[in-house]
C-alpha cells in the first residue's frame, strides 16, 4: 500500500531564503524612484540590466498582437490575397496563414492549378462540416487558442480533419474526452471512429464499460447499436452490478427498446413492459421457436451469445426465467448444461480444487462477473447468489478493507459447502466512484490474482485510504472457480437479481 508523500518544503530552506532575497532588493531600491520617469539618478547607472527587468513601467496593453492579427486580417481581410468560397459563404484569407494548414500546403507548394488561383471553391464532402466550423477552424490560423464548445466540437474536428491541422484535431480530442456523458459518449464514440482518433474511442468504450450497468439510462440503451452493444458484452472489464443474469436482464431491455424506440416511461418500468411484450407476442403470434431464431431476433443473436450463461444457471430463479423468456435457442443452454456438469463432477470427483496457474486468457473469456453498490461508509457483508462448486466466499467491506472469506462451517449456507482443506480462485477486485456524468472520480484494483484459502480461512484483498474514498462507491470482482478445462470454453457459435446480504 503506498501512502502519499509530503508536498511540503522543508523549514531550513525555501520561505526563509525568499525573505532574505526579498529584503535584499529592497536595499538597492532608492528615492529616486518617486521622482518623475524622466528622471536620472546614480542608481540607475549601477544597475542597468536588473532595473530593464525588474524596474521598466507597465503599460496596459490596449489590443494584444494575436487579437489585432484576427481582428485586422482574418475577420477583415485587410490585405488578403486569396478568397476561399465553400458552403455558399466566402472567406478573404492569407496565403501565409493558410499553409498552417496542410491540405493547403500541399495545394500552394505543389504543381496544381490552384496554386496560382486568387480565388479556390471548397467542395465539402463531409455533412458534418457547416459554415460556422470553418469559420473556427480558418480563425485559429490567426490566433494563438480557439475556445471549442463541447456541442459544436463534432463539426470542428470534421473541418480540421479536412484541413489537416493535427493541432486542432488534438485539442478537439481532449474536449470530447473531458465532456463524455451518456447524451454524448454514443456520437463521440462515432465520430471518433470516423476520424481516426483511438485515444477518443479508447475513453468512449471505458466509459460505456463503467457506466452501462452502474448507471442505466433509456436514451443511452435505445442509442447503443448491436455492434457496441456486444463489445461491451463480450468484455471482462464489464462493471456489473449485482450478478451475470443482470447483464441477460439489461440485454432483454436494450432489446425491447431498440424494436419499440417510440416506448417512453420511467426506467423502473422498463423490465416490466419488456416482459410483458415478449409475453405477448408469444401468446399472440402463438410461437414456440426462440426469439433469436426468428427473423425480428436475428440481428440480437451475436450480442446475446456473449452472455456468460454458466453463472446464470447456477441459480434456479434464473434458470427459469431463461426457460420462460424463450429468447435463446436451446442447444446454446445445453451446451452450458453439460459443461457445468462435467465442472461439478471433476471438483467432487477429480480433485479440481480450483486454478492454480496463471491463466489470463481464460480468465478474460469466462471468469464469473458480479459487483455490489455500497451506498455509504459503513460495515457490510454479503455473498452473491448462486452455485459456485462448494466454494461459498463471503465478502466483507469493514474499517475500509474488504476482506474474501471462505465460508464452511462458521456462517449458514443455503447450498451444498465444499469441505476440502484448501480451494484454490483467481480473482480480480476494481472499486470506483463516479461524478454526476459518470467520469471516474477516484478508482483502485487489485489486478488479476491467485489465492489459495483454508476452511473458514479470511484474507484481506484491499486496504482503502479514507482520503481517497468516494460514496457511493461501486465494488466490481471476477472470479474463476475451477480449473480450465476444454470442455469450459464457450463455443463462439453458441452463446434482476440483488446481492444476498448476510447477517
Amino acid at each position: 500500500m503506498g501512502s502519499l508523500g509530503s508536498r511540503f518544503q522543508s523549514p531550513s530552506q525555501g520561505p526563509e531564503e525568499v525573505a532574505e532575497g526579498t529584503r535584499t532588493s529592497h536595499k538597492h531600491s532608492c528615492e529616486c524612484k518617486k521622482r518623475k520617469r524622466n528622471a536620472q539618478c546614480d542608481c540607475d547607472s549601477e544597475q542597468d540590466e536588473d532595473d530593464a527587468i525588474l524596474d521598466t513601467p507597465r503599460r496596459k496593453k490596449l489590443k494584444s498582437t494575436s487579437r489585432y492579427i484576427y481582428q485586422t486580417l482574418f475577420l477583415n481581410g485587410e490585405n488578403s490575397d486569396i478568397r476561399i468560397s465553400a458552403l455558399g459563404q466566402e472567406w478573404n484569407l492569407h496565403k501565409v496563414y493558410l499553409c498552417q494548414s496542410g491540405y493547403f500546403s500541399s495545394m500552394f507548394s505543389g504543381s496544381w492549378k490552384e496554386s496560382n488561383m486568387m480565388q479556390i471553391n471548397l467542395e465539402i464532402p463531409d455533412q458534418n462540416i457547416d459554415t460556422e466550423a470553418l469559420q473556427v477552424v480558418f480563425g485559429s490560423l490567426y490566433r494563438d487558442d480557439v475556445l471549442i464548445k463541447p456541442s459544436r466540437v463534432v463539426s470542428i474536428l470534421a473541418a480540421a480533419c479536412m484541413l489537416q491541422l493535427d493541432g486542432l484535431i488534438q485539442q478537439c480530442g481532449e474536449t470530447m474526452k473531458e465532456n463524455i456523458s451518456a447524451k454524448t459518449v454514443c456520437g463521440y464514440y462515432s465520430c471518433a471512429t470516423t476520424y481516426g482518433l483511438d485515444s477518443v474511442m479508447k475513453k468512449c468504450l471505458e466509459w460505456l464499460l463503467n457506466n452501462l450497468m452502474t448507471h442505466q439510462n433509456v436514451d443511452l440503451m435505445k442509442e447503443l447499436g448491436a455492434e457496441m452493444m456486444e463489445q461491451l458484452i463480450q468484455s471482462s472489464d464489464l462493471f456489473v452490478m449485482q450478478v451475470e443474469m443482470d447483464v441477460y436482464t439489461a440485454l432483454k431491455k436494450w432489446m425491447f427498446l431498440q424494436l419499440n424506440p417510440s416506448w417512453d416511461g420511467p426506467i423502473k418500468q422498463l423490465l416490466a413492459d419488456s416482459d410483458a411484450w415478449l409475453c405477448k407476442r408469444r401468446t399472440d403470434l402463438c410461437e414456440k421457436e426462440p426469439f433469436l431464431n426468428t427473423e425480428e431476433g436475428a440481428s440480437f443473436h451475436s450480442v446475446f451469445r456473449y452472455v456468460r450463461l454458466q453463472y446464470i444457471i447456477n441459480d434456479l430463479a434464473s434458470a427459469r426465467i431463461l426457460e420462460r423468456d424463450n429468447i435463446l435457442p436451446p442447444d446454446w443452454l445445453l451446451s452450458v448444461y453439460k459443461n457445468q456438469w462435467f465442472a461439478m463432477l471433476r471438483t467432487e470427483f477429480d480433485n479440481d480444487n480450483g486454478p492454480q496457474e496463471a491463466d489470463k486468457e481464460e480468465f478474460e473469456l469466462s471468469s464469473m462477473r458480479c459487483g455490489r453498490k455500497l451506498t455509504k461508509d459503513g460495515d457490510y457483508c454479503w455473498r452473491w447468489t448462486g452455485f459456485n462448486f462448494g466454494f461459498d466466499l463471503l465478502v466483507t467491506y469493514t474499517n475500509r478493507f474488504i476482506i474474501f472469506k471462505r465460508n464452511t462451517l462458521s456462517q449458514p449456507c443455503g447450498g451444498a459447502v465444499s469441505l476440502q482443506p484448501r480451494r484454490h480462485l483467481a480473482y480480480r477486485l476494481r472499486l470506483a466512484s463516479f461524478d454526476s456524468r459518470g467520469k471516474l472520480v477516484c478508482s483502485r484494483s487489485t489486478g488479476y490474482q491467485l489465492l489459495t484459502l483454508e476452511k473458514d480461512q479470511e484474507y484481506v484483498v484491499m486496504n482503502l485510504d479514507s482520503r481517497l474514498l468516494s460514496f457511493p462507491l461501486y465494488v466490481c470482482c471476477n472470479f474463476l472457480y475451477t480449473s480450465p478445462q476444454s470442455e469450459n470454453r464457450p463455443d463462439s457459435s453458441e452463446q434482476e437479481s440483488t446481492a444476498r446480504s448476510v447477517s
